[in-house]
């Protein structure tokens, strides 16, 4: 799917989630087709001419000005993110010539200091695919303790990559006690990502992947929805603690990769459940200590007969 068809598909979208009653658009009792706004209602609201934003939608019309994009965002009342998304769309729209490919995903040095100074709290460093590139001991034992520790160091096509844990794996999947929240959150940051890197192939074969083999996915992916899920709350049944509360935050570092931690509120049950599982997988991965060397024996004293 080009430029062109992601930003109509986008736009037709979302219109289509807006009902008239919404945004106060006087209907007059009559039978709609469809439940969303129409064209014309949209384009009414926005303050451009119907054939205009028909050709927009349409892929005929890729010059359109950030403030001609600002009044359709208010019309389809996008949030922030989502208006974002939106100019993003329509900038990867227009014909431009042979872009390069985005870099591949390394985990800097700096990231590194980061995130061993976070050796107390569940970190793991993620691409903007949510590629696993690195994780601390606390960040593998809460998320992913089913995977071997060294996963995030194999080839790039064979590391852990979040959002494929989130819908095809069983332990990831019955790990969240609200599931279709974060599944939704991932679906939204990837939609967003999708927008801001649009010749990223190894994100549309991630996209596809998903696409073919989660119906969950498929749907939601559907629904154009974006999110920036950068703090969000999460309920945890861990395999080994029990449940816990804890509050994800996404750590921007720029254009590099992003770090995802975990916290959880201080004096509370989940703080405990959290100290409990870094009690646990310390003992679990600890080095055995050497043996104590035996002291040397005595030689044996003979007392002679003579």
């Amino acid at each position: 799917m080009n430029g062109k068809s992601r930003l109509g598909e986008f736009l037709r979208t979302r219109r289509s989630q807006l009902t008239p009653d919404e945004v106060e658009m006087p209907t007059y009792g009559e039978r709609r087709r469809v439940p969303g706004l129409r064209r014309e209602e949209l384009a009414l609201l926005a303050g451009v001419s119907a054939s205009y934003y028909a050709r927009l939608e349409q892929g005929h019309s890729m010059n359109a000005s950030p403030e001609v994009l600002d009044a359709i965002a208010r019309a389809l009342r996008l949030d922030p993110s989502e208006r974002l998304h939106l100019h993003d769309l329509a900038r990867s729209a227009k014909p431009r010539g042979r872009g390069r490919r985005p870099a591949p995903e390394r985990m800097t040095e700096a990231t590194g200091q980061l995130l061993d100074a976070l050796a107390d709290v569940p970190a793991i460093v993620v691409g903007r695919r949510s590629d696993v590139l690195a994780w601390n001991r606390l960040g593998h034992a809460l998320f992913a303790g089913h995977l071997d520790p060294g996963a995030p160091d194999l080839p790039a096509d064979q590391r852990p990559n979040m959002a494929r844990l989130v819908f095809l794996d069983a332990h990831t999947r019955e790990l969240y006690a609200h599931w279709p929240s974060k599944a939704r959150a991932v679906v939204g940051n990837l939609r967003m990502v999708a927008g801001q890197f649009p010749e990223d192939s190894a994100l549309h074969a991630l996209v596809g992947e998903l696409t073919a083999k989660s119906e969950d996915f498929a749907s939601m992916w559907a629904d154009h929805r974006v999110k920036a899920c950068n703090v969000a709350d999460y309920e945890v049944r861990h395999p080994l603690v029990g449940t816990l509360t804890v509050t994800q935050q996404t750590l921007s570092l720029g254009p590099g990769p992003n770090i995802v931690v975990a916290t959880t509120k201080a004096g509370s049950p989940s703080r405990t459940t959290l100290a409990l599982l870094a009690q646990a997988t310390a003992e679990v991965t600890a080095p055995a200590a050497p043996a104590t060397p035996a002291a040397p024996s005595r030689p044996e004293t003979r007392v002679s007969d003579s």
